[in-house]
């Protein structure tokens, strides 16, 4: 080889060992940027020559530069950040239910019930304490209210989570957009004559994106021979050949909240519970609060109805001169057990018994009522019952145009009820403490809270008597049919219980996804990661090297001028 040819070979090196410089330099200049890949360049031995019997080599090329990646790691990291997002969101889901229960403190359903409850149990000795009475309809008022409180806020959680689900389609969209230019830019760089070089800075940001669109939603990826990508989720595509398709909303209205489910724009799929934080944040609105809203809705129609049974079926210390159902039938012709009447509750075959006394001479006539509802021949109606009642000597009845039974007692007359054995009374709305259907609505009966003398402490024996609130103080602890035949507050501590199990559940699942998630992110740090002793050192070879080819093209300059002055 000639003096020029290493001349040539010794400048080639110089470019190669200050291009190695760089981008040790750019390596250690991104070691904090988050998602950075670190990159390499990547040197090759040239292709030899012949000259004469011999083959000489001609130095070293670069064959590109390129980010060392591992494309499987990266796939599995990406459906671990789905996992893992997913369950991480339920968490925080469950985390936030708790914290409404207020079960630690004393603004818990359970609390409140057991407060209200012992009111009653000191009208038990002293019925006609008008100071224990008015207790008792305070304490009913505010447990009503710490339900609708708590109906409330878990609703708002609800309404959170959709807005939550409407700021991840808005990110998810634009993380589409941002991989779909990408695509173009990178293909046109790598396509511009650089070898086999990485367009190292886009290559960065479509991936940092590909990893955040896994965490919102399940994704797969394939690459193609320019250089763009195509975006999968399930069956469907995200970007296929410059193509995108985006992720809209479809509104709603679920156990009265705004919700969004999550639909492709041109397939028009459903993707909203198939993975990431879009299905963690809809599992959590639909199935963990609103599951727990159905609870509460359980728990408080009972108390209402099962409450009411009891206390249709008592007395207070004053009569009726007049009254109006708190509840009304949206068809007043139907059967009072039929869903078509519109009642919020539904009786059953029975009858109950209307006192009407004088109040002059003191003397009572006792009715029955029939309540017929054994499906065998006419049953029972809201206009039939109106009738029955209003054929009891010294009562008149009539049913409104919007549904609600009134109940009228003749000048000098008060009428009161006892031995409800049907429920109808408490269905209707008639001689109740309570009203409403569930946790949306449940309030104190307007009748009770204007005059306390209506709380039906007694069954018909007198100012003094207070067995039908013993019935009333012990009525958390009946078993219910409906609920499985275990009592209220069983009912709502196997409620707290189960969310407090699935809530350490979930906690565990999402402690190991994140664990598992992180194994393999440290993965990537050693794989792609960038090590600033490491990049220091190479800055050092290629220092030398670069020193060393700069020796050589000094020693070749010295050899030229020899020759020169030969």
């Amino acid at each position: 080889m000639g003096l020029n040819a290493t001349l040539s070979m010794a400048k080639q090196s110089l470019e190669i060992f200050g291009t190695g410089i760089q981008v040790a330099g750019q390596n250690i200049s991104n070691a904090g940027t988050p998602g950075y890949i670190r990159e390499e360049l990547v040197l090759n031995a040239a292709d030899p020559f012949r000259q004469g019997a011999l083959v000489l080599g001609t130095g070293v090329e670069i064959s590109g530069i390129q980010q060392q990646i591992d494309l499987f790691l990266e796939t599995r990291i990406h459906t671990a950040n789905t996992d893992f997002s997913s369950i991480d969101e339920r968490n925080s889901i469950y985390k936030q239910l708790e914290s409404e229960l207020r079960e630690l403190s004393d603004g818990d359903l359970s609390t409140g019930l057991n407060e209200f409850l012992a009111t009653i149990n000191n009208v038990v000795n002293q019925p006609g304490s008008i100071p224990d009475r008015e207790f008792v309809v305070n304490e009913a008022e505010k447990f009503a209210a710490e339900i609708l409180s708590l109906r409330t806020r878990v609703d708002g959680l609800r309404e959170v989570q959709s807005i939550n689900v409407e700021n991840l389609v808005k990110e998810a969209n634009e993380l589409i957009d941002q991989i779909t230019n990408l695509n173009p830019k990178i293909s046109k760089l790598e396509a511009s004559g650089l070898l086999q070089s990485d367009a190292g800075a886009l290559r960065t940001q479509r991936y940092t994106a590909l990893n955040r669109l896994s965490e919102l939603i399940p994704i797969r990826y394939r690459e193609r021979t320019d250089g763009a990508i195509d975006v999968f989720t399930g069956s469907d595509y995200l970007i296929l050949a410059g193509t995108s398709q985006k992720l809209t909303l479809q509104t709603g209205t679920d156990r009265g909240v705004v919700v969004h489910e999550v639909l492709l724009s041109r397939t028009n799929s459903n993707i909203s519970r198939t993975g990431g934080e879009l299905k963690g944040i809809i599992e959590g609105r639909d199935d963990i609060l609103g599951g727990f809203v159905d609870q509460l809705d359980t728990y408080a129609s009972n108390l209402i109805f099962e409450f009411n049974k009891i206390h249709a079926s008592g007395e207070g210390t004053a009569g009726f001169e007049q009254l109006t159902s708190a509840s009304r039938a949206l068809d007043t012709s139907a059967t009072l057990n039929s869903t078509q009447s519109g009642l919020p509750f539904q009786p059953t075959h029975g009858s109950f018994q209307i006192k009407v006394t004088n109040k002059t001479t003191g003397q009572t006539n006792t009715s029955t009522i029939n309540i017929d509802l054994d499906g065998i021949g006419a049953d029972t109606t809201l206009i039939s019952l109106s009738s029955a009642i209003g054929g009891v000597a010294n009562l008149s009845s009539s049913v409104s145009t919007d549904g609600y039974l009134s109940i009228s007692a003749a000048a000098d007359y008060t009428f009161q009820f006892s031995n409800d054995t049907s429920g109808a009374l408490a269905a209707v709305g008639i001689n109740t403490l309570f009203t409403g259907s569930d946790s949306t609505d449940i309030g104190i009966n307007s009748v009770v809270k204007q005059n306390q003398q209506f709380l039906a402490t007694g069954q018909g024996g007198g100012p003094s008597d207070g067995s039908n609130a013993v019935l009333l103080a012990a009525f958390a602890e009946n078993p219910i049919d409906s609920l499985g035949n275990i009592s209220l507050d069983s009912f709502y501590e196997k409620v707290v219980s189960s969310v407090s199990q699935a809530s350490a559940s979930e906690a565990a699942l999402a402690e190991g996804a994140q664990a598992f998630r992180d194994s393999l992110m440290g993965q990537r740090e050693q794989f792609s990661g960038v090590s600033i002793d490491e990049e220091t050192i190479n800055v050092l070879t290629f220092q030398r090297a670069f020193q060393s080819a700069a020796r050589l093209v000094s020693t070749i300059d010295e050899l030229f001028t020899i020759l020169l002055n030969i």
